[in-house]
């Protein structure tokens, strides 16, 4: 698949996530939504080892990694999964969009490997502003929507973190494989919080089959991959564009295919988190700006 295709298909898969999400759990609860997804994901993903013949390693370090990112998966997921019943899909999406700042923030902290300058520190205020204001017409909507709005702000903490955990412990093995080690981990959690909730469903309407399909087929095992082929191949400056589509593209197909509303708020807060973002990633290549170094991030915590 030529490059052009897999991003193109990661933006479309990234933008209709969340709606996804949201689909899953209609009528059917979104615990057997996410752990319905995960089973199918997992089977999907072991079937790509066999026919790629990569192997699964399960020595002392890859055990380690797997419960690394298994663990922040079924914490993020949980969170972002319960949210989904009171929050716009489109929403998901837009406070997402904040997670990569939130991730290099992690990574300054605990690899040390980078400061923040002026540009970047700029970029994360004006991103954690659009977040206010996003959580300003939550509160004024309910107080479930500004939970959920809370819950998917931890769920990409949880992300975020997970992800810089993962890289401080450097794994030399193919993504597929981590991703397939992380669900063996984490899908008898989400089996266990099912059972606490009932078990299975006496129906499950064609929707709600569909969208978890789509989820652990092509949202699990087709996008990943295709997200580490655009790793290898672009710059990360050019990956990180998608973030930059993906909450507007989500709010859009929120609104045509879920009729969910767009208030002036919260195109607002959408501005600022997106702004932000470009700020902090590209806020480097703007002429005449000083930047300088945050020291403390450098002391040990």
């Amino acid at each position: 698949m030529s490059v052009t295709i897999s991003y193109l298909t990661v933006i479309l898969i990234w933008s209709t996530t969340p709606l996804a999400i949201q689909w899953s759990g209609h009528d059917v609860g979104f615990q057997f939504g996410v752990a319905t997804r995960m089973a199918i994901g997992l089977l999907a993903l072991i079937l790509l080892l066999r026919l790629m013949k990569i192997e699964l390693p399960w020595h002392r370090k890859a055990r380690r990694i797997y419960l690394i990112s298994g663990i922040s998966l079924y914490i993020a997921m949980s969170f972002v999964y319960w949210a989904a019943q009171y929050i716009p899909s489109g929403w998901i999406s837009v406070v997402f969009g904040f997670s990569p700042i939130l991730t290099s923030v992690m990574a300054s902290l605990i690899l040390k490997d980078q400061t923040l300058s002026g540009t970047r520190l700029l970029g994360m205020l004006t991103g954690f502003s659009g977040l206010i204001f996003i959580f300003i017409e939550g509160l004024s909507i309910s107080t479930m929507v500004m939970l959920g709005i809370a819950a998917t702000t931890i769920s990409a903490a949880t992300q975020s973190l997970g992800s810089v955990l993962l890289k401080q412990q450097q794994p030399n093995f193919h993504p597929i494989a981590i991703t397939a080690g992380s669900l063996v981990i984490a899908l008898p959690l989400f089996i266990f919080n099912l059972l606490l909730a009932g078990g299975l469903p006496e129906t499950i309407p064609v929707k709600s089959a569909l969208s978890i399909l789509y989820l652990g087929l092509i949202g699990s095992a087709v996008g990943f991959p295709l997200y580490f082929y655009l790793l290898k191949n672009l710059s990360p400056e050019r990956v990180a564009i998608i973030t930059l589509i993906t909450p507007v593209t989500a709010l859009l197909l929120g609104s045509y295919l879920n009729d969910e509303y767009i208030s002036s708020k919260v195109w607002l807060g959408t501005a600022l988190i997106l702004s932000g973002l470009a700020v902090y990633e590209y806020g480097k290549y703007l002429p005449h700006v000083k930047k300088w170094k945050i020291r403390w991030l450098q002391k040990p915590l």
